[in-house]
């Protein structure tokens, strides 16, 4: 795939030099900042974002795209794209030495319009999200835009931008820093970063399998993720083995935290790892890289009109695949609001709400991932001796199998203590309570529940219709599949907010409460 640019070109607030106000400015053009800037024009919100680079990064990065991100895509039009184009997997194999220790599959359950998994590099999943971004006119992609500058008043904030013609001021109600783990707009801010920076040193080898060579055996037909602890080919360490499209496959080598960095370089001692982990010489190597971690996150999210998000917010393992996942979520969450307060219809208590639950939401994701690191790098005898005994029983018993721990995968944050939620006033057997995500279903004359909703408020209404002002109603059965997966029965009604969140539920429809129920979701629990 030819990857898509978007070249300098002078504007023309840079040739009169009078800033031209706009609603909101993005700074970073990966795939969190493009999430955030299609669901803002699919809200009708013009948006500029703003990169110091023309293209997209070079390498595949992140490869993993949950079900959820894949949700999401799909409402804004690029989700089926990279769901046909990429690898789908659902299940996973954990082996200690060459014996394995557990399996697991993440989505048993049929009836789900996207996978569990799809593995794609991360540039082609940026190209398809560029090219629909150049596409809507209500976004502006300037590349070799550098923020130097952010200053703030009560009306808006100035951006200082420097390009190849020089310095030049932005204006802009809204700025939403999706900058990176390097974020320029956090530092502007003066936010630290607060958690923990792990020693070891990992090594990432895509390689491109010569005809008939399988990788230990599995079967490219059916990709599964497999992860080896100890394995005979690389003793000491871990590997993660992942097929990609386009014929790639990710390897993960664990390297250690003494590994020396220029040694592990060399292009000629890459390819002898994976030749040993293949036991086979018939590959190439199309790209590697090494790299450390952190599990860390900046001490706030939002400083007045300024709001983080994505890697520029925190940062985790790679165990897992919660990094972009989590940032395309942090997009999700924020579009929403941040068009809703724009539009005069939500409070600025929305936007301090996006802070509280993606802060949940990373601490969450920080605490998995540390715990899926120190596991999988123990720092201790104890901690060794606890690994050694956690696989020799998980080989054994099925109890031991969840101490085993090479990163629990990501999934949707729960916002169960959320300001936005109104608690359930009468008990409920099952099914997503409110601050949780909401799940996808079949409909019976086809198509997709999330088809139905595309990112709007909506009431699910369970066993027949109901009628609520401004608010679209989507009428299910009160028996089914759709009923099974929210715990409701014939009467109840659900309210989800525009990022699949539920944010109230009741067996019994009432119209005032589902009234102070949508102010509530709106910031207005007053009014």
């Amino acid at each position: 795939m030819d990857l898509p640019r978007y070249p300098y070109h002078q504007t023309l607030e840079q040739r009169s030099g009078q800033p031209q106000r706009r609603p909101v400015v993005i700074v970073g053009a990966g795939p969190v900042g493009l999430t955030l800037a299609l669901d803002l024009a699919r809200r009708d919100v013009p948006v500029v974002v703003i990169d110091d680079s023309d293209r997209i990064g070079e390498g595949s990065r992140a490869v993993c795209w949950a079900k959820k991100t894949l949700e999401v895509f799909d409402r804004l039009g690029v989700g089926e794209a990279i769901a046909r184009e990429g690898v789908r997997w659902q299940r996973g194999r954990v082996f200690h030495g060459e014996r394995e220790a557990y399996a697991f599959d993440l989505l048993p359950e049929a009836h789900h319009k996207m996978p569990a998994m799809v593995n794609l590099q991360q540039d082609q999943v940026e190209a398809r999200l560029v090219r629909a971004a150049q596409l809507d006119g209500r976004i502006e992609l300037r590349g070799r835009h550098e923020l130097i500058g952010l200053e703030q008043d009560g009306d808006g904030v100035t951006l200082t931008v420097r390009t190849p013609d020089g310095l030049f001021d932005m204006r802009a109600d809204w700025v939403v820093g999706c900058d990176g783990a390097r974020s320029p707009t956090r530092s502007l801010l003066g936010l630290s970063f607060q958690g923990q920076v792990f020693e070891d040193r990992f090594l990432i080898a895509d390689v491109r399998l010569a005809p008939g060579v399988r990788p230990r055996g599995l079967d490219p037909a059916r990709p599964e993720r497999w992860f080896w602890f100890d394995p005979p080919f690389h003793r000491g360490q871990s590997v993660l083995l992942h097929a990609q499209a386009d014929g790639l496959w990710r390897i993960d080598f664990q390297l250690g935290r003494d590994a020396d960095i220029e040694a592990e370089r060399d292009v000629a001692r890459i390819q002898a790892r994976v030749a040993a982990m293949l036991d086979s010489d018939g590959f190439e190597l199309v790209w590697s890289s090494i790299y450390q971690f952190c599990c860390r996150r900046a001490e706030r999210f939002r400083v007045g009109r300024v709001l983080l998000a994505g890697d520029a917010a925190h940062q985790v393992s790679p165990f897992g695949a919660r990094g972009a996942n989590s940032g395309v979520q942090d997009a999700d969450n924020l579009g929403w609001k941040l068009a809703a307060v724009l539009r005069g219809e939500g409070s600025d208590a929305l936007l301090d709400a996006y802070e509280f639950e993606r802060i949940e939401a990373a601490d969450d994701n920080i605490g998995h991932s540390t715990r899926a690191t120190d596991f999988i790098s123990p720092k201790s005898a104890l901690s060794r001796r606890f690994r050694r005994a956690a696989l020799d029983l998980a080989a054994r018993t099925e109890f031991a199998k969840p101490l085993v721990n090479s990163g629990r995968l990501s999934l949707p944050s729960a916002h169960v203590d959320s300001p936005l939620s109104t608690p359930d006033a009468d008990p409920w057997a099952g099914g997503p309570g409110p601050g949780c995500p909401a799940p996808d279903a079949p409909l019976d004359g086809g198509g997709w529940l999330s088809e139905r909703l595309r990112g709007g408020f909506a009431l699910l209404a369970f066993g027949w219709p109901v009628n609520v002002e401004r608010l679209p109603v989507i009428t299910l059965p009160g028996e089914g599949l759709a009923a099974t997966r929210y715990g409701a029965r014939p009467g109840s009604v659900v309210l989800l907010r525009p990022d699949g969140v539920v944010a109230a539920r009741w067996h019994r429809f009432d119209a005032d409460a589902v009234s102070a129920a949508l102010l509530r979701a709106h910031g207005r629990p007053n009014e």
